[in-house]
């Protein structure tokens, strides 16, 4: 199942997150606090937008079904724009399924969604980066039809040379 995100589900997307820089070989590079990833994605003017995916908890030993579930996965993303086609997009700054459930289809119905999104709401893209490393993810999304742009070099700018750079704009601007 596939659902929104809400603000009760902060708690378990910050533990994932924090997973996840795990899995990706950072673990001091995830900051961002629960008041963060609040104001993100539920303050006054949400910048990202989140959903969960949840399975069915098991029921003890001799009880009937409680319907109850659990959260094993996220995606969170936010729009982008093309100038190219005119349209918004949808950025995936993250995608992750716990361990436990991989191969469950998780993540594959978190894809599915954020692709409802972009036709429903006329976006043209859905894009994302994955690290060259990871060949079960690269595998998995090539498996459903998203190709890799390999012309494309992705640049990023942090610490001291952003500071430097901002100081030069306030300098002449």
């Amino acid at each position: 199942m596939i659902r929104p995100a809400t603000p009760a589900d902060i708690p378990v997307i910050h533990a994932m997150i924090r997973e996840l820089a795990e899995y990706e070989r950072e673990p001091d590079a995830a900051k961002a606090t629960e008041e963060q990833l609040h104001d993100a994605l539920f303050g006054a003017h949400p910048a990202v937008f989140g959903l969960i995916a949840e399975q069915p908890t098991e029921p003890a030993a001799g009880a009937a079904g409680s319907g109850a579930s659990e959260p094993v996965g996220f995606a969170l993303w936010f729009r982008n724009f093309s100038t190219w086609t005119g349209t918004h997009g949808v950025y995936l700054e993250d995608l992750y399924v716990r361990p436990e459930a991989r191969g469950g289809g998780h993540g594959k119905a978190l894809l599915a969604e954020l692709a409802r999104i972009c036709v429903e709401r006329g976006y043209e893209r859905c894009e994302w980066s994955v690290l060259d490393w990871n060949a079960p993810s690269i595998a998995f999304y090539e498996s459903i039809g998203a190709k890799a742009m390999d012309e494309w070099t992705v640049r990023r700018l942090t610490g001291a040379p952003l500071r430097e750079l901002a100081a030069f704009a306030e300098k002449n601007g």
